[in-house]
C-alpha cells in the first residue's frame, strides 16, 4: 500500500473517531441536561421545606445579637447556641442565591453553617448579619469556584478516557490484537506517560463502580 494511500486511511479513521466523540458528546450534553433539570427542582423542594423548619426558630434581632456576643465572650454555650439557632434562617437566605450553581445544596448550607459559626465564636464588632453575609458571600464563590475546577479536570480526564477507549477498540480492530502503550500513543499523538494516567483512571473508574454495585448487592 502506498504512503498516500496509507495516510489518507488515517485520516479518514481520525475523522470517523471524531465523529464519533462528537455525537457521544452531544447524547451525554443531553443527559446532563435533562438531570440538572431535575436536580434544581429537587433542590428548591428540599430547600423550601428545610427553610420552613428554621423558620420556627424565632430570628435574632441586632439587639439581641449584640447583648448574646457579650455572653459568648464570657463562656455562655446558652449564648452560643441561641446565637447560632437565631442567626441559622438569616443564613441560609443567602444560601439561596447560590443553589443550581454546580455546588450540592447540603454542602452549601454546610458551609454556611460553619461560616456562622466561626463568626460567633469570634466575636468580632460591628454588625452581625452584615459581617455575615459578607462571610458567607464570600464562602460561597469559593465553594462554587473550587467545585468548578474539579468538575472541569474530572470532564477532561472523562472525555480522554472515552477517546483512549475507542481508538483501543479500533485499533484491535485494525490490527487484530490490543494495540501496545506505544501504539495508542502514536495514534493519539500524546506520551506514553499520558496514556498511562488514562489508562489508571479508567481502571480506578471501574474499581469505583465494581464497590459501589458491591455495596447495592
Amino acid at each position: 500500500m502506498k504512503q498516500e494511500d496509507m495516510e489518507r486511511e488515517d485520516l479518514e479513521q481520525e475523522d470517523m473517531e471524531r465523529e464519533d466523540m462528537e455525537q457521544e458528546d452531544t447524547e451525554r450534553e443531553d443527559m446532563e441536561m435533562e438531570e440538572e433539570e431535575n436536580e434544581e427542582t429537587l433542590a428548591e423542594d428540599i430547600y423550601r421545606v428545610y427553610m420552613e423548619e428554621v423558620a420556627a426558630i424565632p430570628a435574632c434581632s441586632e439587639t439581641e445579637n449584640a447583648r448574646l456576643l457579650l455572653e459568648v465572650k464570657k463562656g455562655s454555650e446558652e449564648a452560643r447556641k441561641r446565637m447560632i439557632e437565631g442567626n441559622l434562617r438569616t443564613a441560609l437566605l443567602y444560601v439561596r442565591e447560590y443553589l443550581n450553581r454546580g455546588v450540592a445544596m447540603a454542602d452549601l448550607i454546610q458551609e454556611a453553617s460553619m461560616e456562622l459559626m466561626m463568626l460567633v465564636d469570634e466575636g468580632l464588632e460591628g454588625s452581625f448579619e452584615r459581617l455575615l453575609e459578607s462571610r458567607i458571600r464570600v464562602r460561597m464563590e469559593e465553594v462554587i469556584k473550587e467545585q468548578k475546577a474539579e468538575t472541569e479536570i474530572a470532564e477532561e480526564m472523562l472525555a480522554r478516557v472515552n477517546v483512549l477507549q475507542e481508538v483501543s477498540k479500533r485499533m484491535a480492530e485494525e490490527l487484530g490484537r490490543e494495540a501496545s502503550l506505544k501504539e495508542l500513543a502514536e495514534r493519539m499523538k500524546m506520551t506514553e506517560d499520558d496514556v498511562r494516567e488514562i489508562m489508571k483512571a479508567t481502571m480506578d473508574a471501574l474499581s469505583l463502580g465494581e464497590a459501589n454495585r458491591s455495596l447495592q448487592s
